[in-house]
């Protein structure tokens, strides 16, 4: 019987993708199907820490523009991100799935604060552990909070569910003759300047040995293909 590849991840998922086809909000279809993978993935012994995105509902930099001061912009995506985080805790919860939320901003009322050894020990007891609020930080993406938090719990790797399937040499949707990568090198990413994390994110992965897979969460199935060692998506490590 197979064995799973990776024994603990950090799984991204991006707000937009939670949003599925209204591209706001959030859809629990959407959300649903993927509780219902990482209940599989948990029952396969995988240890899973969960960091989200708050695209769904505010992104500081895109969204606040000119019309606010970076720093709060910064700080109502990392609210956004909380949300995302509950929504998914509920979906999991109501699947028997032990969870527990972490944010890097204390809010005690709803969530825990972020204690690497107290998520740790959550991971060991088969508890999934969601990472809200990105870094904490204003001016770091939520990719860089995943990273982060994935050398922090010591993940094997970081699966990226995203709403393209790969990494490809161009934008796939303006470009017909972008071509798709199965493997690549971060020092490569860096040096095409290719859209698969921010270069803060893509040189914290790298100079902490962490593998990177990304794949489409259109198939949420593709989460447990994954951990199963299964090639699909683009995987990102430092020699092909």
């Amino acid at each position: 019987m197979a064995k799973p590849k990776y024994r603990r991840i950090l799984l991204k998922i991006s707000g937009e993708a939670l949003a599925g086809e209204a591209k706001r909000g959030l859809d629990f279809h959407v959300i649903g199907a993927v509780c219902d993978v990482v209940k599989k993935c948990v029952a396969e012994g995988v240890q899973i820490g969960i960091v989200v995105g708050g695209g769904n509902f505010w992104r500081g930099l895109k969204d606040g523009g000119d019309n606010m001061e970076r720093v709060r912009a910064d700080h109502m995506g990392m609210l956004a991100t909380v949300i995302n985080a509950l929504a998914i805790a509920d979906c999991l919860e109501q699947r028997d799935v032990p969870v527990r939320v972490q944010t890097a901003i204390k809010m005690s009322k709803i969530a825990e604060p972020y204690v690497r050894n107290r998520a740790i020990r959550h991971l060991e007891k088969g508890r999934v552990v969601i990472f809200g609020c990105g870094t904490g930080n204003p001016f770091f993406s939520t990719d860089t909070g995943a990273v982060l938090r994935a050398v922090e719990i010591g993940a094997d790797a970081i699966l990226l569910a995203k709403n393209v399937d790969g990494v490809y040499s161009a934008d796939p949707v303006k470009d017909h003759t972008a071509v798709k990568y199965d493997k690549i090198t971060y020092d490569e990413v860096l040096a095409k300047h290719l859209a698969v994390m921010d270069s803060t994110a893509t040189t914290l992965s790298m100079d902490n040995h962490m593998p990177l897979v990304i794949f489409a969460l259109k198939e949420p199935e593709n989460i447990y293909r994954v951990v199963m060692g299964e090639e699909i998506g683009t995987l990102v490590k430092e020699e092909k």
